[in-house]
């Protein structure tokens, strides 16, 4: 039996705030902003949006494209690092919204890799024949813990939610191989005291050495090689991250999901984001072979490689 992805989709709020936008708050310009990150504006949910909401709204509309119903989830899984409260769970409360009576749920932190432990962590109950139908959620609301006088972290982050239903595809697709991964003697480089504090350089050092890293040894993992590779979709953090990932696989640019100019970095969210997003624009088709790779704070980090269809 194959675990893949049967039904997928995403939210994200209305409100745009441009690179223009900052400059009228921070001492920066759009310039310095897009040659460093590649991000030209980013989505900020409203002060009455709350993280559960965005979280359902992905949610809800990811069972719509399973075709199955929310009494037939098993386990809802919630990946993020700005819940609504400490407690409860924001998986708890989209099942009592989605009316999953029948699921479990969970919230796991594991920040922007979140989501990719997410999946994986589905991925083995419904390969042990517990579950059939696992909800999994990466959604953050970052523009709560940024420092908005902070130019070096409030330029970078986005507030939306992506959302997928794992369950059985047909033979050769789904989830061929992956890794997951944590270094907690890099915790001191980017953490949340009150606000996200992240000392940038050794971030980007990590992230260069082990997004690559990660990719290469997913595919190996699937008995495949860098040519096999259709598409890549790295964590949107940063656009020189990313094409260093890129450029480690050697695939043409065309073959790179890139979203970060438009939502900035949307931490667990931004991976089920992109996926949506390429997938509408017919970049994704039946039987690609697909890398997703990211990193986050902890330091985390995940990669998954899958062959796409139901």
């Amino acid at each position: 039996m194959g675990v893949g992805i049967i039904g997928i989709n995403r939210f994200v709020p209305d409100r745009v705030v441009t690179n223009k936008d900052l400059e009228k708050i921070l001492d920066t310009s759009d310039e310095w902003i897009r040659t460093r990150t590649g991000i030209e504006e980013r989505r900020i949910a409203d002060d009455d949006t709350n993280t559960s909401d965005m979280a359902y709204e992905a949610a809800r509309k990811a069972l719509e494209d399973s075709g199955i119903g929310a009494e037939d989830l098993d386990l809802i899984i919630v990946a993020t690092v700005t819940p609504d409260n400490p407690f409860p769970s924001v998986a708890c409360m989209i099942q009592e919204r989605l009316g999953a009576k029948n699921a479990a749920a969970m919230d796991i932190s594991a920040a922007c890799a979140g989501f990719m432990y997410g999946i994986i962590t589905g991925k083995q109950f419904i390969e042990n024949g517990d579950y059939k139908h696992v909800l999994v959620v990466g959604v953050e609301k970052l523009s709560k813990i940024v420092d908005w006088s902070d130019r070096n972290t409030a330029v970078l982050f986005g507030d939306g939610a992506g959302s997928v239903v794992l369950g059985e595809v047909s033979e050769g697709r789904g989830i061929l191989s992956f890794e997951l991964g944590a270094d907690g003697t890099g915790a001191k480089h980017l953490y949340q005291d009150e606000h996200i504090i992240m000392n940038g350089r050794e971030v980007f050092k990590f992230a260069v050495r082990q997004m690559g890293e990660s990719s290469v040894n997913v595919i190996e993992k699937a008995g495949l090689t860098r040519e096999d590779v259709d598409y890549l979709i790295p964590h949107q953090a940063n656009i020189r991250i990313m094409e260093a990932s890129r450029e480690r696989l050697e695939l043409p640019v065309e073959k790179m999901s890139k979203t970060v100019n438009k939502y900035g970095n949307t931490s667990a969210a931004s991976i089920p984001i992109s996926i949506v997003e390429d997938i509408e624009a017919g970049k994704i088709k039946d039987d690609d072979v697909i890398v997703m790779v990211g990193f986050g704070g902890g330091l985390t980090w995940g990669a998954i490689c899958i062959r796409w269809g139901r």
